[in-house]
């Protein structure tokens, strides 16, 4: 029997049920999840939001697979006052590097956003006096490692805080009456979780 959970992963965790020197893992979720249950891509320790856990394989490969080019949305809170021009370049494609090599980024939306209503993260970003801050809304249809990092960085807006906000057409305002919270973990219908191959 397939099933399908859908965490709100915090701050400082490790994308994985197995341990890996002194950060927490899924397994230190308060929830109990079947053996057979694995995470669907990742989310780096420093990054927050919507990761799904299922035991459907089949999902999992459509999810992954780079020529289906699924919808993921971030929340981005950056260094400085994004701008317009800085948003275009976003929605162009940039270069970044991986692994050493230079990459183009595909085509994404990308668009300034009032500060969203989120959970505190814990620890707080480190503010500094001088140097204001501002959120931009990221959809990619693409996974690459520290992505969006790499991109904001790349336009001149270094990320302080990065939430995924949504897969598909499923977001973290659809729980908990949109006052989800880092740790929460719901089960999801099949039939939901089309939604996030929309």
């Amino acid at each position: 029997m397939f099933r399908y959970f859908l965490i709100y992963k915090p701050f400082g965790m490790l994308s994985q049920f197995s341990r890996e020197g002194e950060h927490a893992t899924l397994a230190d979720l308060d929830f109990i999840f079947p053996k057979d249950i694995y995470p669907v891509g990742r989310l780096d320790a420093d990054s927050e939001g919507l990761l799904l856990l299922t035991n459907d394989n089949y999902l999992k490969t459509k999810l992954l697979e780079p020529r289906n080019r699924h919808k993921r949305t971030y929340y981005v809170q950056v260094e400085g006052e994004i701008t317009d021009e800085a948003c275009q370049q976003l929605e162009d494609g940039v270069k970044i590097s991986i692994n050493g090599k230079s990459y183009l980024t595909l085509p994404a939306s990308a668009s300034s956003l009032d500060e969203p209503t989120l959970p505190e993260r814990n620890p707080p970003i480190r503010f500094r006096k001088n140097i204001p801050t501002s959120w931009v809304s990221i959809t990619l249809h693409e996974g690459k490692n520290r992505q969006v990092r790499r991109m904001t960085a790349a336009v001149g807006f270094p990320t302080l805080r990065l939430v995924r906000w949504a897969i598909g057409k499923i977001s973290l305002a659809d729980f908990e009456s949109g006052g989800a919270k880092p740790g929460d973990v719901w089960e999801v219908t099949e039939k939901e979780v089309r939604r996030l191959t929309l």
